[in-house]
C-alpha cells in the first residue's frame, strides 16, 4: 500500500478557498447576478476582504498594512479608495 502524500499548506488552502468560491458563485448566480460581472464581483469581495484583515492586523496603519500586503502605501490607498474602504473600525 501507498503511504499517503501529506498536502502542502498552499494546497490545503487553495481547497479550501476552492469551495468557499463554490458557494459564493452559487449565491450570486441564484441572486440573478450576470455571468459577465462574477469574475470582477468575486475579485472586488476578494480584494475587500484582504484590505481589512491587512488594516486590522496592521491596528489600522496604513503604511504598516501596505507592507504586509507587500505593495507600495501610495498602490494601498488607491485600491482602498477604489474597493470603497476607508480604513474606519466600523468597517
Amino acid at each position: 500500500m501507498e503511504a499517503k502524500e501529506e498536502e502542502s499548506p498552499q494546497a490545503i488552502m487553495e481547497n479550501i478557498l476552492h469551495k468557499d468560491l463554490e458557494n459564493i458563485l452559487t449565491i450570486l448566480e441564484s441572486r440573478g447576478c450576470s455571468k459577465s460581472v462574477l469574475y470582477e464581483d468575486i475579485l472586488s469581495m476578494v480584494d475587500r476582504s484582504i484590505f481589512k484583515i491587512a488594516l486590522e492586523r496592521s491596528g489600522g496603519v496604513k503604511t504598516a498594512a501596505a507592507a504586509y500586503l507587500g505593495i507600495n502605501r501610495n498602490t494601498f490607498q488607491k485600491k482602498m479608495t477604489k474597493l470603497g474602504i476607508n480604513g474606519t473600525k466600523e468597517e
